[in-house]
């Protein structure tokens, strides 16, 4: 296997569009590292901690579809969707989708995608120096940077990812995609809306129906997806 080849994983519910789908990817260099058929399958293999690239994902699977899948993911991995309904593009660029793939996916449209994928992965790895991470957010007229140390998390309400950093601040990112492939690692997927540093976790209790109450430094409160519970558990070493 090529050292360069992108780690990809792909999900899908109908067989046949696994196969096929795989069989491009691997066609066009690419190494699968898991072909699963529903959402809940690819947040516990995720969970894991392996490297992945790239997400290929169906819109519509059982458990979890696509869409609320990327919501849910523990850690910033590019997502392509891929679906046979062009109507759901607009959704899925809102959850800052790297591409959107219409059944039946041809080989030139997706080496399109794959080089957008490389791009990405090229930039990342030079994108982010070593130490400690500032974001900007908004003050008055101006900006002013914000230590991420001092952050224990991020809301996403009315359009806009807000910071709380002993007060509520507006950052400059405007999805929670956008704001976790920034820092990377740094963070964790609380929900859909909630972004969480794990470090500011001082404390862990059930919740209902597989859910996680998390104690943040500071005291408070915040309920943690049954579908995000796996990865924080993991990255906390709780299992």
């Amino acid at each position: 296997m090529n050292e360069s080849a992108l780690r990809v994983l792909v999900a899908e519910d109908e067989p046949f569009n696994l196969r096929r789908l795989t069989r491009l990817l691997r066609e066009a260099g690419c190494e699968v590292v898991a072909e699963l058929e529903d959402g809940p399958s690819v947040l516990a293999w995720l969970s894991r901690g392996e490297a992945v690239d790239a997400l290929f994902l169906d819109i519509q699977m059982p458990g979890l579809t696509g869409l609320d899948l990327a919501a849910e993911l523990p850690c910033p991995v590019p997502v392509v969707f891929v679906t046979a309904y062009a109507e759901h593009a607009v959704k899925a660029f809102e959850y800052a989708a790297t591409d959107y793939l219409l059944k039946p996916v041809t080989a030139e449209r997706l080496a399109a995608t794959l080089q957008r994928l490389r791009g990405l992965t090229r930039r990342e790895a030079t994108a982010r120096p070593p130490g400690p991470f500032r974001f900007p957010v908004k003050a008055g007229e101006g900006l002013v940077m914000v230590d991420l140390a001092k952050t224990t998390h991020f809301v996403f309400e009315d359009e806009t990812v807000w910071a709380l950093a002993g007060e509520r601040f507006r950052t400059m990112w405007k999805t929670l995609a956008d704001a976790q492939l920034a820092m990377g690692n740094r963070v964790v997927r609380g929900h859909r809306h909630l972004l969480i540093r794990p470090e500011a976790i001082i404390g862990v209790r059930a919740g209902d129906s597989g859910r996680l109450l998390v104690r943040l430094a500071g005291g408070e409160e915040l309920e943690v997806s049954r579908g995000a519970a796996s990865g924080l558990k993991a990255r906390l070493g709780l299992t």
